[in-house]
């Protein structure tokens, strides 16, 4: 027998590997998934759906290890329907249309068809087009899956056509259930005698984040790697759980969802005065791998936009943390950043600066561009002069207090409003000021 054959016997007569915790661990039926109670509990979209027998076509959206590829196989079989299922990363035009023609033939004879595909966010437009006519007659039902926000990337006749389910990360509650499971139902897990105490639930739930496989999947390795006590027990402590994932994975593409989602809710967070949560979402978006001058930029942009003159400071100090971040780089700009964003976040807030700006172009759209009031304009030459440009320009510095009560607005727009000044922060002196300056004007609004 040669070597090579000799290698092949071996692996002929070794025993098929076991399956994934979480391959093991998938549900058989719908009454088994876990979490998303909106869909699948007693009164959940998707029951109402199956009892109705009227499955519509529809998107599954959420993040990853939610059940949304078990949920599809499982509707299939909960409706007798015959499961086709496809990746977007791995399939095309060519593959779709073969199944779309085999579904038209067994409509034909009664049989009804699911394609379920994968990351139908990959598909390009042409790929997605692909399907909308068999959707539109039912020659199938289709369901799509994606953790992309589907009002981007899929296309609207498609997305017009289906019904869109929200999974959600699965929560504490759920995940404790599916724990249990594995250490109560799986074999290999049994037979291991796993023992984890409540701040390692924990410490797995954290890691997980919602995801179901991501769960098992850190279970598993750390159930291998710790060694049994003399009783035979295997008890996982939070550092097993660590290094059995060599760290953390944060959900974060920053083409995706989740980066604008984060983005979004530390802008947000800063504009509410909570410099605890924007630290959280700063220090969130830094350890995914987000670009710390990405994060600076918006800071100097909302120094402007929600402090203005309310503490005109801010803008100095965005701009300074934006330049010491760009010369000095992470991990270090990091405490700048943090800087910045406390005190952005602690600074009273006024947008008067940005509704000035909206309201100014809102009257330029609406009337055009009005003349300039003739006393506002120079005076160049002999022929300006004679068609009184200047006339009537007085200038501030010769009037008591530096102000002179001169309109300088065009004529349709006199006595128009634009900056409202707050009472907050520094911003009230400059509202004092005005109102007093022009007092008139001011008494009208």
């Amino acid at each position: 027998m040669t070597m090579e054959s000799e290698l092949f016997a071996a692996e002929e007569g070794a025993p098929p590997a076991a399956p994934p915790l979480a391959e093991r661990l998938r549900p058989r039926s719908l009454e088994q998934m876990t979490g998303q109670e909106h869909l699948l509990g007693p009164t959940g979209t998707l029951t109402r759906a199956l009892n109705e027998r009227n499955l519509p076509s529809s998107i599954l959206w959420g993040p990853p290890g939610t059940g949304k590829t078990t949920c599809a196989r499982l509707l299939a079989e909960a409706l007798q329907s015959d499961f086709r299922a496809l990746s977007a990363v791995m399939s095309g035009v060519k593959e779709l249309k073969a199944i779309l023609a085999v579904a038209a033939r067994q409509r034909k004879q009664g049989h009804n068809t699911l394609v379920f595909i994968d990351e139908i966010h990959r598909y390009n437009k042409a790929q997605q087009d692909a399907l909308l006519h068999a959707v539109e007659d039912g020659t199938v039902v289709f369901i799509g899956a994606t953790t992309e926000n589907p009002s981007f990337e899929v296309i609207g006749p498609l997305l017009s056509r289906c019904l869109v389910l929200r999974f959600d990360p699965l929560n504490e509650a759920a995940q404790g259930q599916i724990l249990e499971r594995a250490l109560r139902d799986d074999a290999e897990m049994a037979a291991l005698r796993i023992e984890l105490d409540e701040g390692v639930r924990r410490r797995l739930f954290a890691h997980a984040a919602g995801d179901a496989r991501r769960l098992l999947n850190a279970l598993d390795m750390a159930a291998h790697q710790v060694k049994p006590d003399k009783s035979g027990v295997r008890r996982i402590r939070s550092e097993d759980i660590d290094r059995a994932l060599q760290g953390r994975s944060y959900l974060y593409d920053k083409q995706g969802d989740a980066h604008y989602d984060n983005i979004s809710a530390f802008i947000k967070s800063v504009r509410a005065s909570d410099p605890d949560a924007a630290i959280y979402y700063m220090v969130r978006i830094l350890e995914a791998g987000e670009d710390p001058l990405f994060i600076a930029r918006r800071l100097v942009i909302l120094a402007s936009e929600d402090i203005g003159n309310a503490a005109p400071n801010g803008l100095v100090l965005a701009t300074a943390a934006f330049d010491a971040v760009h010369r000095v780089g992470m991990p270090e700009a990091a405490i700048i950043l943090a800087q910045a964003t406390t005190y952005l976040a602690s600074c009273p807030k006024s947008n008067a600066s940005y509704m000035a700006l909206m309201n100014a172009k809102e009257d330029l759209n609406r009337l055009g561009p009005q003349p300039v009031p003739l006393h506002l304009r120079n005076p160049v030459t002999r022929l300006m002069k004679e068609e009184q440009y200047g006339e009537g320009y007085q200038y501030a510095h010769d009037h008591e207090g530096g102000f002179a009560g001169m309109e300088c607005l065009p004529e349709k727009l006199k006595d128009r409003i634009y900056y409202h000044p707050t009472d907050r922060g520094q911003e009230n002196a400059i509202k004092e000021r005005l109102e007093a300056w022009w007092e008139k004007r001011r008494s009208k609004k």
